[in-house]
């Protein structure tokens, strides 16, 4: 079974919205698993510390070694090939891509930080990867854990009702996702693109990868190049 380990300072945050739509539905199906570890049961002291001032000085505090590999290696089981990673703003940004390749492994290891972050030898004395979900800061890592999760489990077989739903997604083929229409056929003087409602799945198909193309050259112009470099 697919199973997700969640080392944070807040494990009530969990499942959270996992526990709902898709994700909760496949949760509950026992398609996945989720553990959310309290890094706080594994400090050494009565008042539970898990973090102490910066070396150098500095503002803030910094999350232990000692009590986050203890984490670590109590939440790992022997044989446990999943891959390990913290959430870091500095860390390489999740793609699509990733999430697959995430979806068809095991499962995942997440450590969440907060503070100012985590003592930087337990990254390389656990072989943790660090991962961003973007250009920005969250107050810690178990928003960004969540939207890990979510975006592999869903991938998982059996989460999503057809399989080619998830086929023809943004980022599936380099391409953000084309424009979709329903009922009713007009609204507010807007009307669904006659093409759609013609019936000829040909025309449809190419009307689809055309405003794909369009969409991601306007808005994501990096994509466009990236696509056009491995087409060569």
């Amino acid at each position: 079974m697919w199973t997700a380990s969640v080392l944070t300072l807040f494990p009530e945050m969990f499942p959270g919205p996992l526990g709902a739509s898709l994700a909760g539905k496949a949760l509950d199906a026992g398609l996945w698993s989720l553990d959310a570890v309290s890094i706080r049961d594994f400090a050494t002291d009565k008042h539970r510390t898990v973090d102490d001032t910066p070396a150098g000085g500095g503002p803030g505090m910094v999350m232990r070694a000692d009590v986050l590999a203890a984490a670590i290696d109590g939440t790992r089981t022997p044989g446990d090939d999943r891959p390990a990673y913290y959430l870091s703003p500095r860390g390489t940004p999740l793609t699509q891509s990733l999430a697959r390749e995430l979806a068809a492994g095991p499962g995942i290891l997440l450590l969440c930080g907060r503070f100012e972050g985590i003592d930087e030898r337990v990254i390389e004395g656990r072989n943790l990867q660090e991962l961003s979900l973007g250009d920005f800061v969250l107050s810690g890592g178990e928003i960004a854990a969540m939207a890990v999760i979510d975006a592999a489990v869903r991938l998982l077989p059996g989460v999503m009702g057809a399989e080619a739903s998830g086929a023809e997604e943004s980022f599936e083929q380099g391409l953000l996702e084309y424009p979709h229409y329903t009922r009713p056929q007009e609204w507010e003087g807007h009307v669904i693109p006659e093409v759609l409602t013609s019936g000829n799945h040909a025309k449809i198909a190419a009307w689809r990868r055309e405003q794909a193309e369009r969409i991601t050259r306007e808005r994501r112009p990096d994509l466009s190049v990236k696509r056009n470099q491995t087409e060569r």
